[in-house]
């Protein structure tokens, strides 16, 4: 005999049981659009040559790509949001399908430089969450000896930001010995690895990017009221 099961407390008319059926089958044929991001403003900066060497891998694997400089960027609330620099971050973020995220890593912790550009960007933007549903790819570049201290935390920050952020990954130890006089990265294991973190990437956006909408889509969000939720995510009143 089939027990029945009693659920006072949810509201049935907002309660749904997935099913495949709810699956977008009208895939997009555009190119992935990846933004990424890095976290120094050095001339010779490893972050950002990482940076550029996952962007000429995901080109080579099909993506459309974007590098955000955050070169005069201001710290956030030194300035509003009407700021250039913050208005063509918040335009990526909305444009991007994908991320990359590298940090190097200093005092065992992402820099001041990277966590900058997450903090300019709101949880909710115009109605819309910027970041939500968006894959994400996370990379580290150590001066000295490999550490995972910065992907572990750029982790914690794409859930915050309510990414779904890729199983691999990568930590680039002795970064100034990884690249050469012009920039690119030598032939290595490291290298191989971001190449298949990239590879990673582009496979897990072309799964996810139109099924984004319904994966985020949450019982406790469909219940609230849109003024309510507007004042739970809005930062101006914490």
């Amino acid at each position: 005999m089939t027990q029945k099961i009693e659920l006072p407390n949810i509201d049935k008319e907002q309660s749904k049981v997935p099913s495949v059926a709810d699956f977008n089958v009208n895939l997009s044929a555009h190119k992935p659009k990846i933004l990424l991001l890095y976290g120094s403003l050095r001339e010779r900066s490893y972050s950002k040559l990482v940076i550029e060497e996952s962007a000429r891998l995901l080109t080579h694997f099909g993506a459309e790509v974007k590098i955000f400089d955050p070169q005069g960027l201001p710290q956030t609330d030194s300035e509003d949001e009407s700021h250039p620099k913050v208005q063509e971050l918040r335009e990526l973020m909305l444009w991007s399908e994908g991320q990359v995220w590298c940090s190097p890593e200093r005092h065992g912790s992402m820099t001041s430089v990277f966590k900058n550009q997450i903090d300019w960007v709101p949880l909710s933007l115009g109605g819309v969450r910027p970041t939500q549903g968006k894959t994400l790819a996370v990379l580290q570049v150590c001066g000295g000896s490999q550490s995972f201290n910065v992907v572990n935390q750029l982790r914690v920050l794409g859930r915050w930001m309510r990414m779904v952020t890729i199983p691999n990954q990568s930590s680039v130890p002795k970064a100034y010995l990884e690249f050469d006089d012009n920039g690119r990265m030598k032939p290595s294991s490291f290298y191989n690895r971001i190449v298949d973190v990239m590879e990673e990437l582009m496979k897990f956006t072309l799964l996810l990017r139109d099924q984004k909408d319904y994966f985020v889509d949450r019982y406790s969000e469909r219940v609230e009221s849109a003024e309510q939720v507007s004042e739970r995510v809005n930062q101006r009143s914490i």
